[in-house]
C-alpha cells in the first residue's frame, strides 16, 4: 500500500545443488497462506507521518500458468489444487491480501479472460506482454490506480537477440564458442532428468536457434500519486528455464539491463527527472550463479557473448540480500527447491527497502510435500518489499 511518510517454458529445473524440502504430509489448509511484511532493522514499518517522502509495496510472483498445470508434473499436489476454478480464486485471494501497490506477475496465461478484469475490480490497472510464438503465458505489471499513474511503457522480447547475430557468428570466435556450446553440466547429483527437453526448433548449436526462446519482459515508468514529482521505473521479466543453457540466460540478463538503461535515459530526458529503478521476476537462476552475479555486479565473462544496445548496465542490489539474506527457496517441489525469484533495486540516496515479505522456512508445515497445495496455489512463492522514497 502506498503511504505518505511522513512484479519458463514450463519445466521444473534440475539444478544440481537444490535444497530439499521436508516431505511430510501435504498441507490441507483450505485457504491460501497469508504472509506479512517484516520491518528491516532500524525502520518503522508503521511510520506514516514523516513529511519527507512516501512508501510503496512491490511484490513479484510467478503464479504458475494454468497451461502448465498437469498432474504428471505435480503428482504431489492434491488434484483440487490444480483445477483452474480453485486455483484462480486462490491466486486472486493471495494477490488481494498482499496489499501491494505494484504486482509483477509471471506466467500469466488468462490475462484477458480473468486477471485483467478481476484485478480491475480490486482497484488495479495493468499492462501485459505475452510470450512469442505459440506460448500462451506472459508477464504483467498490475498497479493500484490510487497509488500510481502510468507514464511510459516498453515491452522486451528476448528473441530480438537473434538480430545481434550476423551470419551465425557473434563478435568473435571465443564468444561464439561460448554461446554455441552452452553450459553443459554433468548429470545432476540427484540423478533426476529434466521433465522436458529443450524445444526442438533446429540445431541448438546455431546461436540463432539457441537465442530464440520466446521469453519476454515489460517495463514501465510511473508517477506516484503522493509524490508526483518522483518517477519509479518497474521492470518485470521471466528468463529461460534450462540450467544447462546458462549462456542464453546471461545474454537475456545483459539485454534486459541494456534495454533498461536506455529506457531510464528516455524517461529521464522526457520527464526531466532521475527515476528510481526496481526490477523483479523469475530469473530461473540460483543465488551466486553467473546470471545472479551479473545482475548484481554487471560483470560476467559469458555475458559479453552478445552485443547489446548498451554496455553499461544499471547497478542492482537484491532486496533480500540487502536486508536479511536471500531466502532458502522461492520455488518448492519434491524434485527441486531453491531460490529463482528476485526483487532488485538500483541503490540511490533517495530509495531504500524498509520491509520485506516474510517467507516460510523449509520445515514450515505450509510447504510440506511441495507446492502447489492448499496454502500456496503456485509452485513459486510471492516475494516483495516495501520501499521508502525520500523527497529530493
Amino acid at each position: 500500500m502506498l503511504t505518505a511518510l511522513p512484479a519458463l517454458s514450463r519445466c521444473l529445473p534440475a539444478f544440481p545443488f537444490s535444497k530439499r524440502i521436508v516431505l511430510n504430509k501435504m498441507s490441507t489448509k483450505p485457504s491460501p497462506m497469508r504472509r506479512e511484511f517484516i520491518s528491516v532493522e532500524g525502520s518503522d514499518i508503521n511510520s506514516t507521518t514523516r513529511p519527507d517522502g512516501i512508501r510503496f509495496r512491490l511484490v513479484s510472483y510467478n503464479i504458475l500458468a494454468q497451461v502448465y498445470v498437469k498432474s504428471s508434473l505435480f503428482p504431489h499436489s492434491p488434484s483440487h489444487c490444480l483445477r483452474w476454478k480453485a486455483r484462480s480464486q486462490a491466486i486472486l485471494s493471495v494477490l488481494k491480501n498482499l496489499g501491494a501497490d505494484f504486482l509483477c506477475l509471471q506466467e500469466v496465461d488468462e490475462y484477458n479472460g480473468f486477471y485483467k478484469g478481476s484485478m480491475e475490480s480490486h482497484g488495479y490497472s495493468s499492462i501485459y506482454v505475452q510470450r512469442n510464438g505459440q506460448k500462451r503465458d506472459g508477464c504483467g505489471i498490475f498497479f493500484k490506480q490510487s497509488s500510481a499513474e502510468l507514464v511510459l511503457e516498453e515491452k522486451i522480447e528476448y528473441n530480438d537477440l537473434v538480430n545481434s547475430i550476423q551470419d551465425g557468428h557473434i563478435l568473435g570466435d571465443d564468444e561464439h564458442d561460448v554461446l554455441t556450446s552452452g553450459n553443459k553440466r554433468a548429470e545432476p547429483e540427484n540423478g533426476l532428468a529434466l521433465k522436458r527437453a529443450p524445444e526442438d526448433r533446429g540445431d541448438p548449436n546455431d546461436p540463432r536457434v539457441r537465442l530464440k526462446r520466446d521469453c519476454v519482459g515489460i517495463m514501465a515508468a510511473f508517477k506516484l500519486k503522493d509524490l508526483p514529482d518522483h518517477v519509479v521505473i518497474v521492470a518485470n521479466t521471466h528468463l529461460y528455464w534450462d540450467p544447462e543453457w546458462a549462456d542464453v540466460k546471461l545474454a537475456q540478463a545483459k539485454y534486459l539491463l541494456s534495454r533498461l538503461a536506455l529506457f531510464r535515459t528516455r524517461v529521464s530526458n522526457r520527464l526531466e527527472c532521475t527515476p528510481s529503478v526496481v526490477v523483479a521476476g523469475d530469473f530461473n537462476s540460483t543465488p551466486g550463479d553467473k546470471v545472479y552475479q551479473y545482475l548484481v555486479s554487471g560483470n560476467s565473462p559469458l555475458a559479453q557473448a552478445v552485443e547489446c544496445l548498451e554496455d553499461m548496465p544499471i547497478p542492482l542490489s537484491s532486496v533480500y540480500a540487502f536486508t536479511k539474506g536471500e531466502p532458502p527457496f522461492t520455488n518448492c517441489t519434491p524434485d527441486f527447491t531453491d531460490t529463482l525469484d528476485y526483487v532488485f533495486f538500483s541503490p540511490t540516496d533517495n530509495i531504500k527497502p524498509v520491509s520485506f515479505l516474510d517467507l516460510p522456512e523449509p520445515d514450515s508445515p505450509d510447504v510440506a510435500g511441495g507446492l502447489p497445495n492448499y496454502s500456496h496455489p503456485s509452485d513459486h512463492l510471492p516475494i516483495g518489499a516495501e520501499f521508502e522514497i525520500t523527497r529530493d
